[in-house]
């Protein structure tokens, strides 16, 4: 899983798995869920996500696999 931030649009896209989406549902004003072709969901995109989330914090807890931070 990866948290990818895009402060330009102030969209954050939550990639749940590496695989192409072909279909996205706009499930509430401005969150989008991506599947993929076997209606499995691949992703979640949330637009003007500092006024929906806090994005400040990030807390994993007992997550099972390994954490990495990409090079600066």
């Amino acid at each position: 899983m990866k948290l990818n931030y895009y402060a330009e649009t102030d969209s954050l896209y939550i990639e749940l798995a590496e695989r192409p989406s072909t279909d996205s549902r706009e499930v509430s004003e401005g969150i989008v869920l991506d599947y993929d072709e076997h209606g499995r969901l691949v992703g979640i995109d949330i637009d003007n996500a500092t006024n929906k989330i806090d994005l400040q914090r990030l807390v994993l807890n007992k997550l099972p696999g390994e954490i990495e931070k990409p090079a600066a």
